[in-house]
């Protein structure tokens, strides 16, 4: 996500980190670097113009050049501003209303609504514990009803059926009634979508809209548009008055366009960032969050969320209570531990939001991805029990055997079995309080406002 975005600004960073002193020249050839960053990254043009006047503006002055660390203060001038022109702070949706809250989502064809109706039911239903009722009001596509009521299955959310026989205005109306007699606190509409902006389309959702006066009308966007994104909202706003904005696709999104453009040009909050294609791959828009990972400084508080969130708690405490016992880490631990990092979106989603990720190697992050986990379990699960649980014994002609099993070469069941004993050396440093001095460092290296 924003890997390119991200890459030119830890550039930028490093170059004024390490200055003792700031100079109008060195600060405008920084300021250059940062407007070429937003340009390639697609961010509108008068956004970018803003943007980079108001940081010169503070850069030049005595904000800068009476800093103790004047490197340091120029990189917080920019993080404030990616924050600001984010959106300042996390904008959650607003469900303290009579029931049924309504949440309307809009948007071109291909944006993936349908999908963030159910990411959407799931995130409320675990997060805010309240009941929801999803409900297609597509009646030009009747496989995106059928697609809905599959996903609803799924993530074991009640579904309103509808056919493409129906008026979505009628189909509305009947949720709403549905929703009363059944106590359901929030209904979330799906609204059909075009190829492209129409005058038919617009008047439809608009009488839909007015039919059921929603808490929240959503737009739906896919990131990867860049500022058209920006341009398409303007639009969908100027018709039907949205209440903010879901991007899609953001872990696709290697520029940032979009992220950075729709709050300046709409005047509406990024709400959620869709980052991935499960039903679970949703999260609250947090700029301040972002702006840390653009400048290659990472998103810890994020992580440590999907932690508390995606690991099973009683397995990681029995693996705890294991290592501090001295009974060490072996392969099956190992086997636990990539499946858990794929749920929170592989080594390279777990890398994304490490501080200095932004300074690795393009190829090392490209290394770190879902396949090569994959690889890894498919030669665990190549081993016995007895290797698994002492990975010591395994000689040559194990190797051998493990390796065609697998279907990878011997080379990466050494490659397994190094990476597997880094791990078991860096367990026991955990047991003996390296956890607290990891998490001290981490520290050292979050942005202004986000450490503790």
């Amino acid at each position: 996500m924003l890997e390119n975005l991200t890459e030119r600004f830890s550039q930028v960073v490093r170059s004024v980190s390490g200055r003792g002193r700031l100079t109008e020249d060195n600060i405008s050839d920084a300021i250059r670097d940062v407007r070429v960053a937003l340009l390639e990254a697609d961010v509108a043009l008068p956004v970018v113009k803003d943007f980079i006047a108001h940081v010169k503006q503070r850069a030049v002055g005595a904000e800068v050049m009476q800093s103790l660390s004047p490197g340091q203060a120029f990189i917080k001038i920019v993080n404030d501003e990616l924050v600001d022109i984010m959106g300042s702070a996390a904008e959650p949706l607003k469900l303290n209303v009579q029931p049924p809250a309504v949440i309307m989502l809009a948007g071109l064809q291909g944006a993936g609504k349908t999908t963030t109706a159910a990411k959407l039911a799931k995130y409320i239903k675990e997060t805010e514990k309240k009941s929801v009722l999803l409900a297609s009001c597509d009646v030009y596509r009747p496989a995106a009803i059928e697609q809905l009521r599959t996903l609803a299955a799924q993530i074991d959310i009640d579904f309103f059926p509808s056919t493409d026989r129906d008026k979505p205005a009628k189909i509305a109306q009947a949720v709403i009634k549905h929703a009363r007699q059944s106590h359901t606190d929030v209904i979330i509409l799906d609204t059909a979508g075009r190829l492209h902006l129409d005058d038919a389309m617009m008047s439809e959702i608009k009488v839909l809209q007015e039919t059921v006066n929603p808490t929240e009308s959503l737009f739906v966007v896919d990131s990867m548009t860049g500022q058209d994104a920006a341009n398409t909202a303007k639009a969908f706003d100027e018709a039907l008055s949205l209440t903010g904005v879901v991007l899609t696709k953001t872990d696709g999104d290697a520029r940032g366009g979009a992220a950075l453009s729709i709050r300046h040009i709409t005047g509406k909050p990024i709400k959620f960032i869709g980052v991935g294609e499960k039903t679970d791959a949703l999260q609250l828009f947090h700029p301040e969050r972002i702006a840390s990972r653009i400048l290659g400084m990472g998103d810890v508080l994020s992580l440590v969320e999907e932690v508390e969130h995606k690991l099973d708690k009683q397995k990681t405490e029995k693996l705890a209570r294991k290592v501090k016992r001295g009974k060490g880490f072996n392969l099956e631990d190992l086997k636990d531990q990539l499946q858990s990092m794929q749920q929170m979106g592989g080594f390279a989603g777990l890398m994304d939001k490490l501080p200095g990720m932004g300074a690795m190697p393009k190829g090392m992050m490209q290394q770190a991805d879902e396949k090569h986990a994959d690889r890894m379990i498919a030669i665990i699960n190549s081993m016995t029990p007895l290797e698994r649980r002492k990975p010591d014994v395994i000689n040559g002609s194990r190797k051998k055997r493990i390796a065609g099993g697998s279907g990878t070469k011997i080379q990466d069941v050494n490659r397994l079995l190094k990476q597997h004993k880094q791990m078991s050396k860096m367990m026991k440093q955990f047991a003996g309080g390296g956890m607290k001095n990891m998490l001290r460092g981490l520290q050292g290296k979050l942005p202004p406002g986000m450490r503790t």
